[in-house]
C-alpha cells in the first residue's frame, strides 16, 4: 500500500547523532559522540527514594495532572530561575518533556513554512531538525567566541525579518563557547528594536567550571519579559530519564504554547514530575551539581591533555569553561565523516562537525563529549583516537 503522509513530513530527517549511537552500540566502542551525562554519577538511591515518596502519597499521585505541570515542582523551578535573575510568575512556567519539547512546541505555534529563523553557525543539530520540520528557512549569523556579531546580526534581521533567533549563549552545543555580557545585551537590544523573539536554550548552564565568572541568561536581562523564551532541563543536572524540562517567556506566547501542549500530550508524566519535586526538596542538588562540575572538569582536562600532545598546528580547539563538549578543528583537507569510520574500527567514536552547520559546513571539525565516559575510558578512548588522528593514511 502507498501511504500518503503530510506535506511537512518531507522535511523530516533522522538525527545524525542518534544514527551514530545506534552503530557504535553494536560493539566495543568508547563513545565520545552523544551528549550524555555520566551514569556513574547518577543519584540512583535518591531517585528511587523519591519515587517511593510519590507512591506513599496515595493513589491520587497516579491521576492526570495539570498541563502546566505539577505545581510544587513549578514553584521549585521558579526559585531556581530567580537565583539566575529570571523572575516570572508560577502560572507562566510550563513543564515539558525535556527542553527538546519546548523547542518543538514553540516552533509549532510560531513558524509557518518559509518563515526565517536566525541561528549561530554551528549550532545544536536537533534544533535545526525541528525548525526544518516546520518548513522554516534557517539563516546563520556570523560570530566568534563571544557570540553573534552585532553588525551582521542587524543586517540579517533587517533583510530577513526573522520570526525568532535561536541561541545557546552559555556553553553552547557543539562548540562550548560562552557569550560575553556585551553580546548578550546587544542581541536583546536589537530584538527589542526590531520586535523579534529570542529562543534561549540553556541546558548546560549549571555545568560551570569557573565559579568566579557570571553568565547571566539573556532572559534575566529582559526586564519587561517581552522578547525572550527561556528553556532549560534537569536532564544534565539530575538524570535524563526523567525527561523533565521547562519553558517560560512572554505571557501571550506561553498561553499559546500551553494550548499546543494540551493537543500534543495533555501533560508530561506526572509521576516523574512528582518524583523530581521530592528529589529537589530532599536532595542536595547544589552539592550534586558541584560534584558534577568538578568531575566533568577533571574528565575534560584528561581529554584536553591528550590533544595538547598532538603536533602544533594539526588541530585547534578552545578549552571550554563548562558544559559537556570539546570542539576540534583539523586541517582543511580532513574529512571527519570518513575519519569516523576508521575511528569506529579502532573502537572509539565522535560526531563529525558538518552536521551542526546551517550552511558552509566545515568538514574538518568534530565534537567530543567528555562527560559520559569514565576517566579510565577517556584515556583508553583518547589513545585510540590519537592513533587515528596521527595516521596519515586515514587522514
Amino acid at each position: 500500500m502507498n501511504y500518503s503522509f503530510a506535506e511537512l513530513t518531507k522535511n523530516y530527517k533522522s538525527s545524525a547523532v542518534r544514527e551514530i549511537l545506534s552503530v557504535i552500540q553494536q560493539g566495543n566502542v568508547i563513545s565520545f559522540a552523544g551528549g550524555l551525562p555520566a551514569e556513574d554519577l547518577f543519584p540512583l538511591d535518591e531517585v528511587q527514594t523519591a519515587y517511593d515518596k510519590v507512591f506513599a502519597s496515595g493513589k491520587g499521585s497516579l491521576q492526570y495532572g495539570l498541563t502546566e505541570g505539577f505545581t510544587p515542582l513549578r514553584e521549585a523551578i521558579q526559585a531556581k530561575m530567580a537565583s539566575k535573575g529570571i523572575h516570572t510568575a508560577i502560572d507562566n512556567i510550563l513543564t515539558t518533556t525535556g527542553s527538546q519539547q519546548a523547542i518543538d512546541l514553540f516552533s509549532r505555534i510560531i513558524l509557518s513554512p518559509g518563515d526565517v529563523v536566525l541561528t549561530e553557525n554551528p549550532t545544536y543539530l536537533s534544533a535545526l531538525q525541528v525548525f526544518r520540520s516546520y518548513g522554516a528557512e534557517i539563516v546563520s549569523v556570523d560570530g566568534d567566541e563571544n557570540g553573534m556579531e552585532y553588525e551582521n546580526l542587524e543586517t540579517k534581521i533587517k533583510k530577513y525579518n526573522p520570526k525568532f533567533i535561536y541561541v545557546i549563549p552559555t556553553f553552547s552545543n557543539p562548540d562550548g563557547k560562552v557569550w560575553n555580557i556585551e553580546r548578550r545585551r546587544q542581541l536583546l537590544e536589537l530584538c527589542q528594536k526590531y520586535h523579534v523573539l529570542i529562543l534561549e536554550d540553556d541546558p548546560y548552564g549549571d555545568i560551570q567550571f569557573n565559579e568566579g565568572e557570571v553568565y547571566p541568561p539573556i532572559a534575566a536581562l529582559d526586564y519587561n519579559q517581552e522578547h525572550v523564551l527561556y528553556t532549560s532541563t534537569f536532564s544534565k543536572s539530575v538524570v535524563p530519564a526523567l525527561r523533565t524540562g521547562w519553558v517560560t517567556g512572554p505571557v501571550p506566547v506561553m498561553k499559546m504554547i500551553t494550548q499546543a501542549k494540551q493537543m500534543a500530550d495533555l501533560h508530561s508524566s506526572s509521576i516523574d514530575q512528582q518524583a523530581l519535586y521530592y528529589l529537589l526538596r530532599d536532595f542536595n542538588l547544589d552539592g550534586h551539581i558541584q560534584r558534577l562540575r568538578g568531575e566533568y572538569y577533571h574528565r575534560m582536562t584528561i581529554m584536553r591533555d591528550y590533544l595538547n600532545k598532538l603536533e602544533p598546528g594539526l588541530f585547534t580547539w578552545k578549552e571550554p569553561k563548562g558544559g559537556m563538549f570539546l570542539w576540534v578543528k583539523g586541517q582543511k583537507h580532513l574529512n571527519t565523516a570518513s575519519l569516523l569510520n576508521e575511528a569506529v574500527k579502532k573502537g572509539v567514536a565522535f560526531v563529525p562537525g558538518a552536521q551542526f552547520y546551517v550552511d558552509n559546513p566545515e568538514y574538518h571539525t568534530f565534537r567530543l563529549n567528555f562527560s559520559h565516559s569514565t576517566p579510565d575510558n577517556i584515556k583508553l578512548g583518547m589513545d585510540r583516537l590519537v592513533d587515528v588522528l596521527l595516521n596519515p593514511v586515514m587522514i
